[in-house]
Order: C-alpha cells, then structure tokens, then sequence
C-alpha cells in the first residue's frame, strides 16, 4: 500500500521535528514537507497535494482555521487534522465548521496522533476526547436546552453511534447486518435530520445534542 502523505505545518520547529520523527516511524506514513506558517502550507498542499494536513490553529500569515477553509473552498481532496494546545470551544467548533476532519491536542500520546492521521485519512472522524467534552459542554443551538426538531430512529441512532466510532458504511453494515446502500441511507437521513452535510458534522452535533456518549476516554474516529 503506498504510504499516507501529510504536510505539517506549525510555528514551533520543536514540535514540527518531535512529531515528524515519530510519524516517520511508522511504514505506513511520510512526511513530504514542512511549513511553519499558513501561507507556506497552502503553498506546499498547492504542490504536493497530499492525503493529509496536519495543521496548528495559530500560525503565522494563515491560521489553520483559515488553511481548512481555504482547502475546502478549493475542493482539494486533502484531508484535515488539527493538532493543538488550544482546546476553547471557539477554536473547536471553528475549525470542525470549517472542515477539519479531525482535532487532537498537542499533549496527547503518539500513538493518538499516529492513529488520527490514519483515521481521517480513511474518511473517518478523530476528536480528542478532551474536544468531546468541550463540544457536550456547548449546546448546538447557541444556548438553553439542544432541540432536535425530528428525532432519529433507533437503527439511525445505532448508525450514527458505529460512524462515531470510526467504522466504515461497510463496516457498520455488517456490524448491522444491513447493506452499505441501507447504510447510506440511513446517513442521509441522519444528516438531513441534524441539518449538516457530513460524518464529522453529524457526529459532532450528535455529541453537542448528548444524542450518545462513548465509554470515557474512548476516542471518536
């Protein structure tokens, strides 16, 4: 299989090169390049286009909020994970509403890092679960109670549940016991329900409606 190509970019050359080496040490993803401000990084995704962008909220030049807004406006099929120390639910929610496939904080363990950079480079969803409880903690719809207008089925909510926890429509088919058609489905449904257009948006507005909760410190991929 060839390899996950990333592009990480951050301000801070210490933590570029401590997470460059222990990514490189794993067969299976390379590093094509560095970037130690925004506009460096679209530069370098413009060039190399990889499958993902490891990006830090605060840079110079463009914030990463700003590089994932850029990328989807672009239709760039780059994959966005955001690693940072900042956990505050403007920054959260900000950068999952521009497009940020995933948000891991700098603190968290390599291998949480290694395994979010192959999670959304599978098209599934990765929140530290320290984003998990700043999301619980904000309700989707500003203030007050969270309201869902058109509550989901008990084979929907069991869908969204198996997407949070990182498996494929084939996999929650047949952990289900349904084809990935019904599957597909099912998410289109979710997504019209919740208004929102993807996976992390619906897994994300999920855990703000407390719709579920995965055991603690189990991570959401």
């Amino acid at each position: 299989m060839a390899p996950i190509r990333v592009i990480l970019a951050d301000d801070h050359a210490v933590v570029r090169k401590g997470i460059r080496e222990f990514l490189e040490e794993e067969e299976d993803i390379r590093v094509l390049a560095e970037a130690s401000d925004g506009d460096t990084a679209k530069t370098l995704i413009e060039q190399h286009r990889p499958d993902v962008a490891i990006l830090d909220i605060r840079m110079p030049g463009a914030t990463g909020i700003e590089v994932t807004r850029w990328l989807r406006a672009a239709g760039l099929p780059v994959r966005v994970l955001i690693v940072t120390a900042y956990d505050d639910n403007p920054f959260v929610t900000a950068a999952l509403g521009a497009g940020a496939n995933g948000y891991v904080m700098k603190d968290a363990e390599a291998d949480q890092i290694i395994a979010a950079v192959r999670a959304v480079h599978h098209g599934q969803t990765a929140l530290d679960p320290t984003v998990t409880r700043v999301l619980m903690s904000s309700p989707a719809n500003g203030g007050g109670v969270p309201v869902l207008l058109e509550g989901l089925s008990e084979r929907e909510q069991a869908v969204l549940e198996l997407a949070a926890r990182g498996l494929t429509n084939r996999g929650i088919g047949a952990e289900l016991c349904i084809s990935d058609r019904t599957v597909q489905g099912h998410l289109a449904n979710i997504y019209a329900k919740l208004q929102v257009s993807t996976r992390t948006e619906a897994v994300t507005k999920a855990i703000q409606l407390r719709l579920f909760q995965l055991p603690s410190g189990e991570r959401q991929v």
